[in-house]
């Protein structure tokens, strides 16, 4: 399916084409995200039986609203690279709110019985409504384990739950089928936000987790699980923009057991979706089994570019 059907969806309403710096922002982010969410509801779509070009309302709107979420996400974590810097806080944030009606919009042009487009709809303001609550409990650093696993499955796993969901539902797909891919994508993101931490511990220089604080569970694993060098990692975390520091604590995140035990978690989950995916009729469900796949690939490469030991369950899912 070309990029372009999935961009015209959005660019093609005339709210967006008079204003250039919202269609320079969906441009731009359809071809520079590293996690193409577009993909999710064709392949889903795809595995029902239906026709990929059928799901592309539902990418877009998608889409829109992983970038409309990005766009706050970055002023609440204060990202360096956030567009709010070249646009300012209130811009960015009426932007983030068009972006999120235009994902209703694509979908009220849908030729689809009014039951099935209202499905689409509740999939999809439900996901936005549970991942504002998890942008919240995010934004106030819970410092736990417990509070960690409930940022990470409500302010990340549901856009892929729902948009393997919205995916199915117009390929036609019943409900009951649907939900099981919410939860197969719910299950995947999960996995993604874990990589994602595991990423930014172990990349240099420093990512803004060090500093801020953030609740990501590989350096929470260092800071609180029992190990040897967890008072030398609590000291090297307030000097991680330091290189020989940041280093060091690479270091103590492999030696913790901190990497294996995000790897754990990521390989569990991936693990837990696939099951359900062989348990669930499908037309053809080769592409979810390559998304699964897909997203479980790039741990190999980071874990051998930071020197830790590749488990041998990774080969199953890869």
């Amino acid at each position: 399916m070309p990029l372009s059907d999935i961009v015209a969806q959005v660019l093609d309403f005339p709210q967006v084409a008079a204003w250039p710096e919202m269609a320079d922002a969906f441009n731009h982010a359809m071809t520079e995200h590293r996690i193409k969410l577009w993909e999710f509801p064709v392949q889903a779509c795809q595995a029902v039986g239906g026709d990929g070009a059928s799901a592309v309302p539902a990418a877009a709107a998608i889409s829109c609203l992983q970038l409309g979420l990005m766009l706050i996400d970055d002023m609440l974590d204060e990202d360096p690279r956030g567009a709010y810097h070249q646009l300012g806080q209130a811009a960015t944030a009426n932007m983030a709110f068009a972006f999120q009606s235009a994902a209703f919009r694509v979908l009220a042009d849908v030729p689809a019985e009014a039951e099935r487009r209202a499905a689409l709809y509740a999939s999809l303001a439900q996901m936005t409504l549970t991942v504002a609550l998890g942008q919240y409990l995010d934004s106030r650093n819970l410092d736990d384990e417990e509070g960690y696993w409930r940022v990470a499955e409500t302010k990340s796993a549901p856009y892929f739950g729902s948009a393997l969901q919205i995916g199915a539902l117009l390929g036609g797909a019943p409900p009951d089928v649907g939900q099981r891919l919410y939860e197969i994508g719910f299950l995947v993101g999960v996995g993604i936000n874990v990589y994602d931490d595991l990423m930014d511990a172990l990349e240099t220089p420093a990512k803004p987790d060090w500093a801020q604080g953030r609740n990501n569970l590989a350096i929470l694993y260092a800071l609180t699980a029992d190990h040897p060098g967890r008072a030398e990692f609590e000291a090297l975390r307030a000097q991680a923009d330091d290189p020989p520091a940041l280093d060091a604590a690479q270091r103590i995140l492999i030696q913790s057991g901190a990497v294996s035990y995000c790897v754990y978690h990521i390989v569990r989950r991936n693990q837990a979706a696939r099951q359900l995916l062989d348990g669930i009729p499908l037309a053809d469900p080769r592409a979810l089994r390559e998304l699964i796949a897909g997203h479980t690939r790039p741990l190999v490469g980071l874990l051998e570019s930071a020197g830790a030991a590749i488990p041998p369950e990774l080969e199953t899912l890869t």
